[in-house]
Parts: structure tokens; sequence; C-alpha cells
């Protein structure tokens, strides 16, 4: 039996709208390598503000550090494209942001800053969630093949897939 072709970006973000307005939470977004892209997705949809409270754009480390509070040794030590990086990243979000899900992306787009153990295409993912047991937080790597806009584009699809997930 083949597979089901995955939802467009508008379905998926249809369906993402309405699992976060009826379980009554807001998301924001922590975007490094989608440059906003994530942000200006959610923000294509006419009422997205009774979901989607907003998001950071830290491109560079030292904002990493200093709007979401990611720890400068976790940068030196693991690196932006790293799981522990998006880890904080979320998490910061959440706690500098507000809103009760998060979604924290970092990658390399290429064309070029690739390395043999993070070639281009190579994208971290992490989604916390507030709950009654405080906060749960998943991750996510992808490798995605094609051009710097067909990284980020996929990479924009994955995080918002990844926030249906429970």
């Amino acid at each position: 039996m083949d597979a089901l072709p995955e939802p467009s970006t508008a379905e998926l973000l249809n369906r993402l709208a309405g699992h976060l307005l009826a379980s009554g939470r807001r998301l924001v977004t922590a975007e490094s390598c989608t440059g906003g892209w994530i942000a200006k997705v959610c923000t294509d949809l006419p009422g997205s503000s009774r979901w989607f409270l907003g998001g950071a754009v830290v491109y560079d480390n030292a904002l990493k550090a200093g709007v979401l509070g990611v720890n400068p040794q976790t940068l030196a030590e693991a690196g932006a494209v790293s799981e522990a990086v998006v880890r904080e990243m979320a998490a910061g979000a959440l706690e500098r942001l507000g809103g009760d899900v998060a979604v924290a992306v970092s990658g390399v787009a290429g064309p070029d800053g690739g390395t043999p153990d993070k070639p281009v295409g190579t994208v971290w993912f992490a989604w916390s969630r507030r709950g009654p047991d405080g906060l749960t937080t998943s991750t996510a790597l992808e490798y995605f093949p094609g051009d710097r806009d067909a990284v980020r584009l996929q990479a924009v699809e994955r995080a918002l897939r990844g926030v249906l997930e429970p």
C-alpha cells in the first residue's frame, strides 16, 4: 500500500490552528535557520492571533543567549546546530515569550556552512509544552535534501507537524 502524501503547508497550518484553538493553547517560535518563516506562515492565516503569540529570530549565537537565555557554554560545547541548543531555545521561548507550546529550529540550510558531522540539510528541532507536570520537550534531527529554500521549507513543515505530535 502506498503511503499517503504529506499535507500541503496550508492544510498542515489549518490542522495546527484547529488543534491549538481546541486545546486553548498558544504557540511561540524560536527560529534560526528558518529566519522567521515559521512565524510568517502562521501569521499568513487570518485569525492566527488567537493561537500564535509571536517568536524570536535568533540567527546569531549572541542572540540565542541574550534573547532566549541559551547558555553560552552549551553553544560553545555543542554548537548552534545541536539537540542541546534547540532544547534550550524552546524552553527559553516559553519562559521569555510566553505561550504554552514552543518550537525551536536550528540547522545548516546551505549552500555553505556544512561540515562532515553536520552537512548542509542538517536541522535540529525541539518542541516544548507546558503541562500539569511542568515542561516536556521532544526533539528530532532531520537531514533534508535540496537547496537553501528547499531545506528551509522542509524545516518549516516539519516544525509545524511536530507541534501536532503528542
